[in-house]
C-alpha cells in the first residue's frame, strides 16, 4: 500500500496542513503554551557518588525527568549518530521505501509513518525509523539501513556506550529506592534487556501553531535515552503545565517510562510529554527505549510494597502492559 510520507508532503512546499494533520482545539500549540522560566533538572555524572543518587531520585520523582551531563559518550560519537541519522533521512524517496515497516502485519521495525484511515483520526507531522540494537541476540541486522554503509558500525558503538550509561542510571534509581544497586536491572531482564532505537524526523511544517511532532503520552519503556537535534521542541508536562526543554548540546535527556513507574510502585513517574515542530527548520531526535523482553512480568518490586504501601499495579507480562495507556492525558 502507497504511503504519503511526512517528508514527502513537506517537499511539495504545502502553504496549508491537510486535515488529518490539524489537532483539536485544546491540543493546539497556540493554545496551549509551554510555561516559561522553568528549568528541568540538568545533573552531572560526575558530582559525587550520593548526591547523584540524592538528585537523580529527586527528579525522577517529581519530574520523570532530567537532563544528564559529562555521562562519558564521546561528542564525536553523538554527532556521528546523527550525521549517518541525517544521511538516511536524505536519500531519494525510491530508496528508503523498501525498508518501509507494516504496523497492521506485525512488522514493526524499520521505516515508518502513522496513517490514519478516515479524518477524525488525527496524526503527527512525523516520519521514523524504529529498530532493536539489543540484545545481540534478538537484533536483525536486515532490518538496519544499509545506507550509508557506516549505519551499523556507528550504531553498534553507541549501543554500548548507551547500555554503559543505562546501568549506571540504573543503579542510581535502585540506590534511590534503597535496593540492591543491580535490583532494577535484574528485574528489567538482565542482560537480556531490550534497547530499540527509534530516529524521528519533523520535516519543516507549513502551519506548526496547529500540529504536532508527537502527541502528549508517556513512554511504555522503563527509560528513555534521547539526545535531539539544536531545533527545539521537546515539552514535558509539569504540575499541570507544559515545560519546554532547552537544547543543551551533547545532553542526554533522560524520560522515566511506564515499567518503571509500575516497578517503584508510583515512586518514580513516567513524564507526560510531546514534540511541537517548525516552520523553518527540520527537527530530528535519536531515542533508545530500554524495555524488559515481552515475557518479563513487572510489577511492584516486593521490597517496595507493605500494609502501609499496598501495590498500586497489577503484576503482568511487559507484553501486556505495552497495550495499557496510562491515563495522563491534560484534559
Amino acid at each position: 500500500m502507497e504511503v504519503n510520507r511526512v517528508q514527502t508532503l513537506a517537499s511539495n512546499q504545502l502553504k496549508e496542513l491537510p486535515p488529518q494533520f490539524i489537532r483539536p482545539a485544546n491540543e493546539r500549540p497556540e493554545n496551549t503554551k509551554a510555561l516559561e522560566g522553568v528549568a528541568v533538572p540538568i545533573i552531572s555524572l560526575s558530582q559525587s557518588h550520593n548526591l547523584l543518587v540524592k538528585k537523580i531520585t529527586e527528579a525522577a520523582s517529581e519530574w520523570g525527568f532530567f537532563v544528564i551531563i559529562n555521562h562519558g559518550i564521546s561528542k564525536k560519537l553523538i554527532q556521528r549518530v546523527k550525521e549517518v541519522g541525517h544521511e538516511f533521512f536524505s536519500l531519494p524517496q525510491k530508496e528508503k521505501e523498501p525498508y518501509a515497516n507494516d504496523p497492521s502485519s506485525g512488522k514493526f521495525e524499520g521505516y515508518g509513518t502513522k496513517m490514519t484511515k478516515n479524518l477524525e483520526e488525527k496524526v503527527e507531522w512525523l516520519d521514523y525509523y524504529f529498530h532493536l540494537i539489543n540484545p545481540p541476540s534478538r537484533v536483525n541486522y536486515d532490518l538496519w539501513p544499509k545506507s550509508p554503509t557506516s549505519y551499523r558500525e556507528v550504531t553498534q558503538e553507541y549501543n554500548k556506550e548507551i547500555l554503559r550509561v543505562t546501568d549506571n542510571i540504573l543503579e542510581l534509581l535502585s540506590e534511590g529506592l534503597a535496593l540492591e544497586s543491580k535490583a532494577l536491572k535484574n528485574h528489567l531482564g538482565g542482560e537480556e534487556i531490550e534497547l530499540e532505537m527509534k530516529i524521528n524526523m519533523y520535516p519543516p511544517c507549513p502551519q506548526p501553531e496547529l500540529a504536532l511532532g508527537v502527541e502528549p503520552h508517556t513512554d511504555m519503556s522503563a527509560l528513555t535515552l534521547l539526545v535531539p537535534n539544536d531545533v527545539p521542541g521537546l515539552q514535558v508536562w509539569k504540575d499541570n503545565n507544559w515545560v519546554a526543554v532547552n537544547y543543551l548540546q551533547n545532553a542526554l535527556f533522560l524520560h522515566i517510562g511506564d515499567q518503571l513507574e509500575v516497578m517503584s510502585n508510583g515512586r518514580y513517574k513516567s513524564v507526560l510529554h510531546r514534540s511541537l515542530v517548525n516552520k523553518e527548520h527540520k527537527r530530528m531526535s535519536w531515542a533508545v527505549f530500554v524495555a524488559p523482553p515481552h515475557e518479563a512480568m513487572i510489577g511492584p518490586l516486593p521490597l517496595l510494597v507493605n500494609d502501609q504501601n499496598p501495590p498500586k499495579f497489577s503484576t503482568k507480562t511487559y507484553a501486556e502492559y505495552r497495550y495499557r495507556k496510562f491515563n495522563k492525558i491534560p484534559q
